[in-house]
């Protein structure tokens, strides 16, 4: 097809032919011209290089999480002897980040690599498998356009820094979201090592026969109790599709879930899964070894919020029947919804009989804004009355229900991973398991 370049110089040409006819110059002149002027495009045509003459090639992660930058290359190899220049489109969903048209050039026999960056805001699998391409000649009159089948598969999973962070190093990551790691009781776990005294460290549990004989404060490390058995469950329902600063209650869920199955598997601990909303979407049964950590991953990486309400009675009566042995069970779910849901709240008084319930999520801070905001007229006085009475409804339930020893905690949302590790740690550490 024609570029732009290619219609500006004919209208430009044009143009000067028609002031030229009105000057007099002879119509064989004109002729001569035009047929000049038209051999030359097509010449420039001609000389681009052919289609089979260009190949192309994708590289790009097969893993992708939510919200980080990857980069993407194209390889554009030319097997001809003459140059081009390109822009180019790759076929990527719309959920990426779209930095497009690439543009470059290439000479001949020669190959290049065009790198584009690119970020997914929702998880899920992908096929990507075209690559659209424009080029030109030397001149850059004529436009030829091939669109090779790049057919490559992206999984989009859930942002894992959380995760990393918690494994490079536990006590750092707890103390940066303003916790710190439960202190062991006297005498629980098996004795691991001797090691350095650092500040935070029980006093009690300083070794004085080799702080002596070393001259340097030493204390001895514990080893928790390994084998334990951890349920995660994730709601799925309309209610964690609540969108936050970044994303929505479900990815901060997912996010908070990882770094605990993290944890409990790095422990020694087996660790299983359930995604439910209105029925049970996904279960990965207690496994342990950090190996168990990606095929939680992949099973959890697509789960995406319902339309429909949460069945807490269905997903406690399921893992009553599938989680035998006695374990600690983290909850990621909106305590509001939760509270409201009665059928639940009986069936959990009987799994408390054999296991540990703790249920964590996410504030509203619209509401507790609103609570807070100046009243100046009626209808902003109504709403700060409505959303005072919804937070002390829910506080009065909170506390009635950790009366009877169900543990209800709402954090901030960048806190939900912290929040989530300290629970399971404390639970560990004092040995309630």
């Amino acid at each position: 097809m024609p570029t732009r370049r290619l219609l500006a110089l004919y209208a430009f040409f044009s143009l000067a032919m028609t002031l030229l006819a009105v000057g007099g110059l002879a119509w064989s002149y004109l002729a001569v011209c035009n047929v000049l002027f038209l051999a030359v495009s097509l010449l420039d045509l001609l000389l681009a290089p052919g289609k089979s003459d260009l190949s192309f090639s994708r590289e790009m992660p097969e893993e992708m999480e939510r919200g980080i930058r990857y980069t993407i290359t194209i390889q554009v190899e030319n097997r001809s002897q003459r140059a081009a220049a390109f822009r180019m489109i790759d076929h990527i969903p719309a959920v990426f980040e779209r930095p497009f048209p690439l543009t470059g050039g290439i000479e001949g026999e020669s190959t290049v690599r065009v790198d584009y960056q690119t970020t997914a805001a929702e998880r899920g699998k992908y096929l990507i498998d075209k690559l659209y391409v424009r080029y030109t000649g030397m001149l850059g009159l004529w436009e030829k356009q091939v669109t090779p089948a790049l057919a490559d598969t992206v999984r989009v999973i859930p942002d894992l820094t959380a995760t990393k962070q918690y494994l490079e190093g536990a006590q750092q990551f707890l103390l940066y979201e303003g916790m710190t790691v439960r202190k062991r009781q006297r005498g629980q776990g098996e004795f691991d090592k001797i090691r350095n005294y650092v500040v935070g460290d029980d006093p009690r549990m300083i070794n004085w026969r080799q702080t002596a004989k070393l001259q340097e404060v030493m204390t001895n490390e514990y080893e928790p109790e390994h084998g334990k058995y951890v349920a995660i469950l994730i709601d799925c329902g309309r209610m964690m599709g609540a969108e936050l600063e970044t994303g929505n209650r479900l990815e901060k869920a997912l996010e908070a879930a990882m770094t605990v199955a993290a944890a409990a598997l790095q422990n020694g601990d087996h660790v299983s899964v359930v995604g439910f909303s209105k029925d049970i979407q996904v279960y990965v049964p207690p496994e342990k070894g950090m190996a168990h950590l990606q095929t939680i991953l992949h099973a959890i990486y697509n789960l995406r919020v319902e339309a429909s309400e949460s069945n807490y009675a269905a997903v406690l009566q399921y893992l009553q029947y599938h989680q035998k042995k006695r374990s600690m069970i983290l909850l990621f779910s909106d305590v509001t919804a939760f509270l409201q849901e009665e059928s639940g709240l009986v069936y959990l008084k009987r799994l408390r009989q054999r296991h540990l319930f703790f249920m964590i999520g996410i504030e509203d801070e619209t509401m507790r804004a609103r609570a807070k905001q100046s009243s100046d007229d009626v209808r902003q006085a109504m709403v700060k009355s409505i959303a005072q009475k919804q937070l002390l409804y829910t506080k009065q339930q909170k506390t009635k229900w950790e009366r009877q020893g169900l543990s209800l905690v709402e954090t901030e949302e960048d806190r939900l991973a912290a929040s989530a590790v300290s629970q399971y740690m404390d639970v560990i550490n004092r040995g309630l398991l």
